[in-house]
């Protein structure tokens, strides 16, 4: 049958497949446009495995926050270049997995993967668009938070996506006051800018907390101090760095001259009800990832033999 120039244009609308890719999918098909966008998915896919083993260290982090400010989601996702990290359409399709989370209440990767989306799932679209754009990406990393009762979640991207954060600010009763609606735009502005990694003493992880402490009784040791100086020491430094980590201890980002917590305590006054942080989560783009090198020229003789 023939082939029209509207339904390779729809089917390019709905897909992002290239022009001819779309004039085949409709020839294998049929001209069915459904049965198209699952022959485009299929082809997807086989691209797909051919890049699943690329390092995937560029990308975006990405929030999505409801519209009563009561639950929020922040996402990074993946790619291998900045050029695609910087396409509208990737952008887009970002925008598209945050809102997806908040609307879905993900916390975990693999339930992301399995959610409704665009009459599949996200990870048979993420397949598929691997595929069209020749590069891995991946949903690496995903943060949901919900409010039970008063507060607002927050959030901050920093430099277009490199980094992210979405925080929750508690209060005892209900404002509807932009004041505290800012303050937790704040809140995920000092996260970003401070990287804390507790909001207090007792919210930091068991482990994290012994690790360091053994490095600092280590040290200690090997300094050749009386054993009680060097356990006075250790102490010392512990206490230092946990007032360096935790959020409440830290200078407040817009006042250096006061702590987070003492600001806190002035808002709560101001508003006229207590104000505290329940929660953050800080992605930064790429963190942890080994990124891979090129040797672009190695490349190019290797072409040439």
């Amino acid at each position: 049958m023939a082939i029209s120039a509207s339904d390779v244009r729809d089917l390019r609308e709905r897909t992002g497949a290239g022009m001819m890719d779309c004039k085949k999918a409709l020839d294998e098909s049929g001209g069915d446009l459904e049965k198209a966008v699952e022959w485009l998915r299929v082809k997807g896919m086989a691209k797909a495995a051919k890049r699943s083993g690329k390092v995937a260290s560029e990308g975006l982090v990405h929030f999505a926050i409801a519209a009563d400010g009561k639950s929020g989601a922040l996402v990074e996702v993946n790619c291998e270049t900045d050029f695609v990290a910087r396409n509208v359409d990737f952008r887009n399709f970002v925008d598209a997995i945050a809102k997806a989370a908040l609307a879905n209440k993900t916390t975990t990767v693999e339930a992301l993967a399995a959610v409704p989306f665009e009459d599949s799932t996200l990870d048979v679209v993420r397949l598929a668009r691997i595929g069209t754009t020749g590069e891995n990406i991946n949903i690496r990393r995903v943060a949901f938070y919900e409010l039970a009762g008063p507060g607002r979640v927050g959030g901050y991207i920093h430099a277009e996506g490199k980094i992210g954060v979405i925080a929750v600010a508690e209060a005892g009763t209900e404002l509807d006051d932009a004041r505290f609606t800012q303050l937790a735009k704040e809140i995920s502005l000092h996260v970003c800018a401070c990287s804390p990694i507790a909001v207090s003493e007792n919210d930091i992880d068991p482990a994290i907390l012994a690790a360091e402490k053994a490095v600092y009784e280590q040290q200690a040791k090997e300094s050749g101090k009386p054993a009680e100086i060097a356990e006075k020491m250790a102490l010392g430094r512990l206490s230092k760095w946990k007032k360096e980590i935790c959020m409440l201890d830290q200078a407040w980002v817009t006042n250096a001259d006061i702590t987070v917590e003492a600001h806190l305590a002035a808002m709560s006054k101001e508003l006229g009800t207590p104000i505290k942080i329940a929660g953050f989560t800080r992605f930064a783009r790429g963190e942890g990832i080994e990124k891979e090198e090129t040797d672009f020229a190695a490349e190019v003789a290797a072409a040439l033999l």
